[in-house]
């Protein structure tokens, strides 16, 4: 049975091969480096999108942190409305998160705000989840002692992250795989997972529709895919033979000629 680590000095190798995959022109020996450190100190997964690369400098994310509370046994999170300093005519919402690593420990507070001109477009009319996924976030970076921000507390996105015209792209359409939120490309990241695994695309591509319950993914919600990829990456790497199983009870039957 591996030692915790090799198991650490795996996760290490496999976060170091994605990384490169996704960011070619942005992993740099600095970044393969803070990511090496990430991965030690906190067991944060690129293939799970709990850190990113944007502009050569490493973000965590809400899942990252969600999943990194998990591990660490985290007893409790307090999320509520800050009303006085919020403005719900005009979409601004406060939120104040409270984070007790166990029973009895002291408290970690963040607070976290949102207004149409802090965040992007593409989530107007959703400001009060994202002040308290801000709030979250703060309350568990200062838990856990994480100086990176979070993704989702970018108040805009960087040019070169900004979203392009979406349009068809091989068998996963653009609208499920934009990176207009500074995400890598959903469909980058399941190529990636196909290729690592070795795992039939269309398979993959069967088990994606009915996992998504939609005949045609172009039709499926951006989250719903990432679900759908999330699922596929941690299965693969906890019981591979098992996924080959699911995968190829997709598999029609060839056709009987007369």
């Amino acid at each position: 049975m591996p030692s915790k680590t090799e198991k650490r000095s795996g996760v290490s190798r496999r976060n170091m091969a994605y990384a490169k995959a996704i960011w070619p022109a942005e992993c740099s020996k600095s970044a393969l480096a803070a990511l090496r450190e990430l991965t030690t100190r906190f067991g944060f997964s690129v293939a799970l999108s709990e850190v990113r690369l944007l502009n050569g400098g490493w973000y965590v994310t809400h899942s990252g942190l969600l999943r990194l509370a998990e591990r660490r046994r985290c007893c409790s999170i307090l999320i509520e409305p800050v009303l006085q300093f919020s403005d719900p005519s005009t979409g601004r919402w406060v939120f104040k998160a409270t984070v007790y690593k166990s029973p009895g420990s002291k408290a970690f507070v963040g607070y976290g705000d949102a207004d149409p001109s802090n965040v992007s477009p593409l989530v107007h009319g959703a400001e009060l989840r994202v002040a308290e996924t801000r709030a979250v976030n703060r309350a568990l970076r200062k838990a856990y002692g994480i100086g990176l921000c979070s993704v989702e507390e970018i108040g805009s996105l960087p040019s070169s992250i900004e979203p392009t015209p979406a349009k068809q792209v091989g068998s996963f359409p653009a609208r499920a795989n934009g990176s207009g939120n500074g995400q890598p490309r959903l469909r980058d990241r399941l190529c990636l997972l196909i290729r690592q695994h070795q795992l039939n695309p269309t398979l993959v591509k069967r088990y994606a529709a009915d996992f998504c319950g939609t005949e045609a993914l172009r039709d499926t919600p951006r989250d719903l895919v990432e679900s759908f990829i999330n699922n596929l990456a941690e299965w693969a790497a906890r019981d591979r033979e098992g996924l080959l199983c699911k995968l190829n009870s997709y598999t029609q039957p060839e056709e009987v000629k007369s």
